[in-house]
């Protein structure tokens, strides 16, 4: 039993005896919908929207909502384009409700629709130089480790080593900045289906960036809907490249929603992430498949059905 459940356990045996029969059946009625539950194995991250219907429109709210379902941890992409007030006070929420942070996007200025890690250019070397900077600065607000940055398009008028020269460079330069703060920036490879043309695709490709980087500022993020796409194989590629990921996010195939929804069998992955004492986080970066609180409420079943190892 977790710590919520058992103070709300202690609390209701504490005053049973002083309340009405009627008024305790009634209270009980009421709040069965919104009494904690037990933490989930591993942290899952949920991101706003995912549980508006049921949690309501305000951030904060939701946030409470989901850690009541026994989620743990959060993420959002957009995190570096809300306001200085917002990310504050998304920040104080997590910290008061014992969440961790999950990965936000680093480089929106370098990361779609350029080939901004493949070909040298100065331009978007200071251009992603300045978007790390200014997320260290967001990190601290919202107490994140991790950022998710994207390595752009191939350059199909260089060599793949010329291309992989350029971009160790850039991560290199990249690690400077946030080894200071230890800090992590996970490279997300992109399946060729949904992101054609992009750099990085294979969890393979970005094991060898790590390690030629050598920094632990730099890591892979592994996300499972996109590495399903792009080789299988699953498992046996967490296992082998284990020691450079940073984290993992989740969406079934096909169709990116909840798992269970797909052809990915979630509770053994995350059974083998489990029992490699896996401490981080894994962000939920899929829709859900249903509407409605209902479709909510399916989404939640689905992370008890996949965590239940």
């Amino acid at each position: 039993m977790n710590r919520r459940t058992l103070l709300k356990t202690g609390l209701a045996a504490g005053t049973a005896s002083l309340l009405p029969a009627a008024s305790i059946n009634a209270k009980a009625s009421n709040a069965d919908s919104r009494s904690p539950k037990e933490d989930f194995q591993l942290a899952y991250a949920p991101h706003f929207g995912m549980f508006q219907k049921n949690g309501g429109s305000d951030p904060v709210d939701q946030l409470k909502w989901a850690r009541d379902q026994g989620f743990t941890a959060w993420e959002d992409n957009q995190m570096t384009r809300r306001s200085v007030a917002d990310q504050e006070r998304i920040g104080a929420a997590l910290q008061d409700l014992g969440m961790q942070m999950g990965v936000f996007v680093a480089n929106f200025g370098t990361a779609f629709g350029k080939k901004s890690f493949t070909t040298g250019d100065s331009k978007h070397m200071e251009a992603f130089l300045s978007d790390l900077n200014k997320s260290v600065e967001v990190a601290k607000r919202v107490g994140a480790k991790w950022m998710t940055i994207v390595l752009g398009d191939q350059n199909p008028r260089a060599r793949q080593g010329t291309q992989d020269a350029d971009a160790i460079e850039m991560l290199k330069r990249g690690a400077e900045i946030f080894e200071p703060h230890n800090l992590v920036m996970v490279m997300e490879p992109l399946n060729f289906r949904d992101h054609s043309g992009m750099y990085l695709e294979r969890s393979d490709h970005a094991y060898m960036l790590c390690k030629a980087v050598g920094s632990p500022a730099v890591k892979i993020l592994f996300d499972i809907y996109h590495q399903q796409i792009a080789e299988g194989n699953l498992i046996p590629n967490i296992n082998q490249f284990w020691d450079e990921i940073g984290y993992f996010q989740v969406g079934d195939n096909p169709g990116r929603n909840e798992p269970g929804t797909g052809e990915i069998n979630y509770r053994n992955v995350f059974k083998n992430i489990h029992s490699k004492g896996f401490s981080g986080v894994l962000g939920m970066e899929h829709g859900n498949s249903q509407g409605g609180k209902e479709g909510e409420m399916a989404v939640v079943q689905a992370y008890r059905d996949a965590d239940a190892f």
